[in-house]
C-alpha cells in the first residue's frame, strides 16, 4: 500500500500522518547524557533506517532539541537529504527542551532548530516537558509567535497531565490556534493515560495522542522473556528497569503470549500486533512513534500498519493488557 493509504489527521491540525512515525532518539550519537541512553549508530546505519522507514510508507520522523543537543535533528536532515527526500514530502517534529528555561527561550532557539533540521519544515514543535521556569501561558504566547511568524507549522506538548494539556489548549485558543497533540509514554504495558483523565481529555478536544515507548523499550517484542540474558548487555539504565527483572518479566509474560497468539494469525509478530492495536484501538486517536536501531526494526515498525486485527482479537489482546495493570 502506499503512504496515501495509510494516513489519518492529526488531531485537529490539518497534517495527515501514518498511524507509525519514526522515533529518532537513537540518532543522538551518544552526545550529551540523553544521547548515551542508545549505542552509537554509525551515519550510514542512520541513513539505511531512515530511507526503510520511508520507502516502507512512514511518512513522519519525531526528533528533539535534547537528543544530542540538536544531533538527532542534523542526523535526521542529513539521512532525508541522502534520500533524494524533498522538504514536501516528509512530516518532520521536534521539541524545545524546557527544564532550566524561561519562556523566551522558545523564540530565542527556533533558529537553531531550523538550521539543525536543514531545510526540512518543523511541522509540528512541542513542549517537551512541564519543567520550565515559565507557566504554561507564557509557553504557548511563544509558540503561538512561531506559528504566526511561520516559523513552525503546529504546536504539540509533551508528558503534559490532562489539566496541563486543557491548560495549553485553552491558552493558544486565545491567540486563534489549537493544541494539535500530546506526546506521552503510553503502551499495552503502561495504560495510565486511560486512567488519569490524559485520554479522556485528548478526545474531547480533538487532540492526538502520541505515544513513545509504544514497545515498552522492547518488552513487547518478547525476545527479553525468550532470552533474558540479553539484558545484561542493555546500555543505559533500561536494565534496571522493574520490567527487564525476573518478576516483571513472568507478569508479563501473559501478554506477550496472547500477543504471538494472535500473531500467528497474520503471519506477523508480537511486536507489530501490539503496535497495532496501539494505534487502532482509540479510533485513530494514537500514533505510535518506536525508534529503530536497524534497518530489520525499522521496516518490522512500518509493517504493522498492514494488519487488520479482528475485533474479537482487539477485545482479547485489550483484557490481556489490563491484567497486567494490577
Amino acid at each position: 500500500m502506499s503512504q496515501q493509504d495509510y494516513k489519518r489527521q492529526l488531531g485537529n491540525s490539518e497534517l495527515m500522518v501514518t498511524p507509525i512515525g519514526l522515533g529518532t532518539w537513537q540518532f543522538s550519537k551518544r552526545k550529551n547524557l540523553a544521547g548515551k541512553y542508545w549505542p552509537m549508530l554509525s551515519d550510514e546505519e542512520s541513513y539505511d533506517i531512515v530511507q526503510t522507514t520511508y520507502n516502507n510508507g512512514v511518512n513522519w520522523f519525531d526528533s528533539a532539541e535534547m537528543y544530542g543537543n540538536g544531533e538527532s535533528e542534523r542526523t535526521l536532515a542529513r539521512a532525508l537529504h541522502a534520500a533524494n527526500i524533498s522538504n514536501d514530502q516528509p512530516i518532520v517534529a521536534t521539541k524545545w527542551m524546557p527544564v532550566f528555561r524561561r519562556a523566551r527561550s522558545i523564540k530565542k532557539t527556533i533558529a537553531q532548530r531550523i538550521e539543525a533540521l536543514d531545510g526540512y519544515t518543523i511541522s509540528l514543535h512541542q513542549v517537551h516537558n512541564p519543567l520550565s521556569f515559565s507557566g504554561i501561558p507564557a509557553q504557548m504566547k511563544a509558540m503561538a509567535e512561531l506559528v504566526k511568524d511561520k516559523k513552525i507549522r503546529y504546536v504539540g506538548v509533551s508528558n503534559f497531565s490532562a489539566s496541563q494539556m486543557r491548560k495549553a489548549h485553552a491558552e493558544l485558543a486565545k491567540h486563534g490556534i489549537q493544541l494539535t497533540s500530546n506526546q506521552v509514554h503510553y503502551n499495552m504495558v503502561n495504560r495510565k493515560i486511560e486512567y488519569n483523565g490524559v485520554l479522556e481529555a485528548a478526545r474531547d478536544l480533538n487532540i492526538a495522542i502520541i505515544a513513545y515507548s509504544p514497545l515498552a523499550q522492547g518488552i513487547l517484542t518478547g525476545k527479553y522473556h525468550d532470552a533474558p540474558e540479553q539484558i545484561k548487555s542493555k546500555q543505559g539504565f533500561r536494565k534496571r528497569i522493574g520490567s527487564f527483572k525476573a518478576k516483571g518479566l513472568e507478569k508479563t509474560r501473559p501478554l506477550i503470549d496472547k500477543l504471538r497468539e494472535v500473531s500467528d494469525n497474520h503471519q506477523a509478530t508480537a511486536a507489530q500486533v501490539a503496535l497495532n492495536w496501539l494505534t487502532n484501538y482509540h479510533d485513530g486517536t494514537v500514533f505510535a512513534i518506536p525508534g529503530a536501531s536497524n534497518t530489520h526494526q525499522a521496516e518490522s515498525n512500518a509493517r504493522s500498519m498492514h494488519l487488520e486485527l479482528t475485533g474479537e482479537e482487539m477485545d482479547i489482546l485489550d483484557q490481556a493488557s489490563k491484567q497486567i495493570q494490577k
